[in-house]
């Protein structure tokens, strides 16, 4: 519903705002998901990304086996402990779950970093092409219909992604 409101706000500012001669003003379209799919360094970037997170779902899969083996060691001989023992290998269990679940928050964490390093300069690239043919070609707005469905698409406005994939060289 907020999408709409604004596309109804943006719509509404561009009618009003509109000289006599909007016949002159351009617009675009653009899906960007679509055209940083097709840069190769989203590839790399997602290939980087995965591998991390193999590693640490890896690491997590280690961590939990041990746990459970500590934890069905403990139910197997929990009855033959004395008390001071029990209260130790149920004190380390809880350790143990709370490392787990503090590793997995910060992989979590480390992951959305890297994924924003690694793709903070492919969005870059790919705006500044946007940006370029915009200007090159006299376009007044550019809009992503990635990000959300217009209610309206006029056949006057031009989708952009093929300019801006040749100026990116795809």
């Amino acid at each position: 519903m907020k999408k709409i409101v604004n596309l109804f706000l943006v719509s509404a500012f561009l009618f009003i705002c509109m000289p006599a001669n909007s016949q002159d003003l351009k617009f675009g379209h653009i899906n960007s998901q679509e055209l940083l799919t097709a840069m190769p360094e989203s590839d790399s970037a997602q290939a980087t990304i995965e591998k991390l997170a193999g590693d640490y779902e890896q690491q997590m899969e280690e961590m939990r086996v041990e746990l459970n083996k500590k934890y069905d060691e403990y139910l197997t001989n929990r009855d033959n402990y004395t008390d001071l023992i029990r209260q130790t290998k149920e004190a380390n269990i809880q350790e143990m779950q709370q490392r787990i679940n503090n590793f997995e928050q910060v992989a979590q964490q480390d992951l959305q970093q890297q994924q924003q390093t690694l793709l903070q300069p492919i969005l870059e690239k790919a705006n500044t092409a946007i940006k370029d043919v915009a200007e090159e070609h006299g376009f007044v707005y550019i809009f992503d219909v990635s990000r959300g469905n217009p209610v309206y698409f006029s056949e006057k406005s031009t989708d952009i992604l093929p300019l801006v994939r040749t100026k990116l060289g795809l």
